[in-house]
């Protein structure tokens, strides 16, 4: 099967899930590894391994050659138990493609040794969608963030500690994403794009199981 060429330049959003749906994230630590990978494997050629840094310090800044370039930018995140989703910017060639390998098979190498497991972890390669619009992106921004309320794992996207949504509404920021340049809304505007789309997201979820039984 022919793969699609990933442009630089252009914004993407790019998303990964489980084989059979397959729980791969069950608890803080596990969210918090692919967090931290996501912030790690973003940089083209880091100083230190990340196999080398300690569970303990993974919040500490990740050490980068003077002059090194990032792989992509990321712009929205959410990781949820069955699979995650980015929106990337591509920085450099194959920027996205190799950011997304390292992750995932950095997080299948941490989780086949965690639980004893050996094989994929992974459904297929990655799949990607570009993103046209300035409009198209802010909805997508929505629909990401949405998505652990969506599932019912939590009733405001505020309470789920393993996506961006926090860094567009609040000043808590942690060095994963940046998105000041592309997506021109203010904190308190956001959020109530935000939330007022949860009942309809909601039941346009419903519809979609509906149809697909």
């Amino acid at each position: 099967m022919k793969v699609r060429r990933i442009v630089t330049g252009e914004i993407y959003h790019v998303y990964s899930r489980s084989i059979a749906e397959y729980k791969i994230f069950n608890n803080d630590s596990e969210h918090l590894r692919m967090k931290e990978a996501a912030k790690y494997y973003k940089i083209n050629k880091p100083l230190v391994k990340f196999s080398q840094r300690e569970c303990k310090s993974m919040e500490k800044p990740v050490i980068v050659q003077r002059g090194v370039k990032e792989l992509v930018q990321i712009i929205c995140y959410c990781i949820m138990p069955t699979h995650v989703h980015f929106v990337l910017k591509q920085l450099i060639d194959k920027g996205i493609s190799v950011f997304m390998g390292n992750l995932l098979n950095s997080y299948s190498r941490y989780f086949n040794i965690k639980h004893n497991r050996k094989g994929h972890l992974w459904e297929e390669r990655f799949k990607e969608v570009l993103v046209k619009t300035d409009e198209q992106l802010l909805h997508l921004t929505r629909y990401i963030h949405l998505n652990p309320v969506t599932a019912y794992i939590v009733n405001k996207p505020e309470d789920w500690k393993w996506s961006s949504y926090l860094e567009y509404v609040s000043d808590n920021k942690d060095g994963i994403c940046k998105y000041d340049n592309i997506v021109d809304i203010k904190p308190e505007e956001y959020k109530e794009f935000v939330e007022n789309r949860i009942s309809y997201q909601r039941e346009l979820a419903k519809i979609k199981d509906i149809t697909l039984e």
